[in-house]
């Protein structure tokens, strides 16, 4: 299983619950990182996009430690909040990572998401998967923030819900909050405001998950 991710965390925000149930069924689990996320905090007094360019990748092997992956993931340093300008260079990228085991399928954010690195990400994925051969199956992340049961745009006829084992809402919980830069204030300041609050972190702390296959 190949686990695409646009940022370090949305993986486990996404699927960190099936990833966690796969890794515990011994599937060989990896995960590819399109960005390092420094873009998460623009104009912060505290830190930098240096900063967070070492920081959160650190924040993402220790997440994923939690759910049973200690394999670190696959940086491709893509430019965070710009994947799309890159979104052919990024197909190209993933071909060989999607090729390099029999019987992978590919996890991607949704196509409709609503964030633009979000579904830059899943076109690649879909572009490199066709290539390959291999099925994908995508994850929505941001479509919390914003849909309805009677949004059109969602293709609820192609979702899946997950319900999660106690120990993989556990193991995705613990895995969340190694992701201190995104869960807390770096400071007062109003650039420094937590990225994912308490009320976004209650959707991904759910017992189950979604997907769209």
């Amino acid at each position: 299983m190949v686990v695409v991710a646009p940022h370090p965390d949305d993986e486990v925000l996404g699927v960190g619950g099936l990833l966690s149930m796969a890794a515990a069924a011994g599937v060989d689990v990896r995960v590819v990182a399109v960005t390092d996320g420094d873009g998460s905090h623009p104009g912060s007094p505290t830190v930098s996009a240096e900063d967070l360019r070492a920081l959160r990748p650190v924040e993402s092997e220790r997440a994923l430690a939690e759910l049973g992956i200690v394999q670190p993931p696959t940086r491709l340093q893509f430019t965070d909040g710009e994947v799309e300008k890159h979104e052919d260079a990024l197909a190209r990228a993933l071909v060989p990572l999607l090729d390099a085991t029999p019987g992978t399928w590919c996890l991607t954010p949704w196509r409709g998401d609503g964030h633009p690195d979000h579904e830059a990400t899943a076109r690649a994925c879909l572009t490199a998967a066709a290539v390959v051969g291999i099925p994908v199956v995508e994850y929505p992340i941001w479509m919390w923030h914003w849909a309805t049961p009677e949004h059109r745009a969602v293709p609820w006829s192609r979702s899946r819900r997950i319900d999660l084992p106690a120990h993989a809402v556990e193991a995705k919980r613990a895995s969340i909050e190694r992701f201190e830069s995104q869960i807390r204030p770096l400071s007062d300041h109003p650039a420094d405001r937590a990225v994912l609050p308490p009320h976004i972190l209650t959707r991904f702390r759910r017992p189950f998950e979604v997907v769209f296959a």
